[in-house]
């Protein structure tokens, strides 16, 4: 039960497009938002870093954690991933004694936030695993990467190209979050992304997608 209710709000985004635009950083004020209303807290101060959630000496993060100190509330964030996707990062702050609520989980224990934690760097490795394999594969099928003069001879596969390029940076930005290949289709339709061909998207065709975008 928190009986604080004053919190300080922390916001990662990956690139500085993604910082312009609010794509990722809207979805996750509306998370903080909607659960501050449900147990009616305060938002002193919001601190956005765009960084990679492979850092652990983040700015913004610092300046956060110390407002929260200082004025004596939690730190609250959206999302597990989008704090670190590394289980050390988050152990280190328990053991620092730095409170923190996960907006999306918000009765989760220490506990399971170290599970969470686990599974999400675990996916992050397994994805890496099975797309170096995928190339790998590739290669021994004798499938030039990167090597786009061949690929651009056929109209549909420019087509599919182009569209990969477009979506590059957001497939990017969901694996960096530990999202599996149904969890980014799931997202995508949800959003009302569609596919190249306007239809929507299925496990398959985000893994297709993202060895296409591997040799882009």
């Amino acid at each position: 039960m928190i009986e604080n209710r004053d919190f300080v709000a922390y916001f990662r985004v990956s690139t500085k497009k993604q910082g312009r635009s609010g794509l990722g950083l809207d979805s996750q004020k509306d998370i903080v938002e909607t659960y501050l209303q449900s147990i009616d807290g305060t938002d002193i101060e919001d601190f956005v870093e765009v960084e990679s959630g492979k850092r652990s000496d983040r700015i913004e993060l610092n300046r956060a954690i110390r407002l929260a100190q200082k004025k004596n509330s939690t730190l609250i964030i959206a999302k597990l991933d989008r704090f670190s996707r590394k289980v050390s990062f988050i152990s280190s702050l328990m053991d620092k004694g730095i409170h923190f609520v996960v907006a999306e989980m918000p009765n989760a224990t220490p506990f399971q936030i170290h599970i969470h934690s686990a599974l999400a760097e675990e996916e992050v490795r397994l994805i890496s695993q099975r797309t170096s394999l995928a190339l790998k594969k590739a290669k021994e099928r004798g499938v030039k990467l990167g090597v786009n003069g061949k690929v651009l001879a056929k109209a549909n596969k420019k087509s599919a190209n182009e569209f990969a390029r477009k979506l590059k940076q957001e497939v990017i930005e969901l694996i960096e979050c530990g999202f599996g290949y149904t969890a980014i289709a799931n997202d995508f339709n949800m959003r009302g992304i569609t596919s190249a061909h306007g239809k929507r998207w299925h496990p398959q065709s985000i893994k297709n997608s993202v060895e296409r975008i591997q040799c882009l």
